[in-house]
């Protein structure tokens, strides 16, 4: 089945709370994540909240990946949308999954933009 992107949506419990309160390792390891996917990074933005707690997204140029985290919890949600055939989500999702080492880990995948006909080709966007 053709679609125009796939999105893995990941949900990460029983993880370390101190990683999951830390900004900077978080931010590294997620473009560390993007670039191991093989995605172009365009733009990051990551922000601590107070008490506790990590937001972030990374745009890429074959859509995004975005985090929040719930220490409290033990807690990770991080989306993995990429677009186009030359990106591989997965790739990011095994490196977060090493970095936040979570008990339990469960995902989704969607196909988004699933096209109408088989016969319709997907165009290869250089970056």
């Amino acid at each position: 089945m053709n679609a125009l992107g796939k999105h893995i949506l990941a949900e990460y419990y029983g993880c370390d709370a101190s990683i999951l309160n830390n900004l900077e390792l978080l931010e590294q390891s997620m473009l560390e994540a993007v670039m191991k996917s093989g995605a172009t990074i365009i733009d990051s933005s990551f922000h601590q909240f107070s008490p506790q707690g990590v937001s972030g997204v990374i745009v890429i140029a074959e859509s995004h990946m975005a985090m929040h985290t719930w220490p409290e919890y033990c807690y990770a949600a991080i989306d993995f949308f990429t677009c186009g055939n030359r990106v591989d989500p997965y790739k990011a999702f095994d490196f977060m999954n090493e970095i936040l080492k979570p008990e339990k880990c469960s995902t989704k995948e969607l196909l988004r933009g699933i096209l109408a006909h088989e016969s319709q080709k997907l165009m290869e966007i250089p970056f």
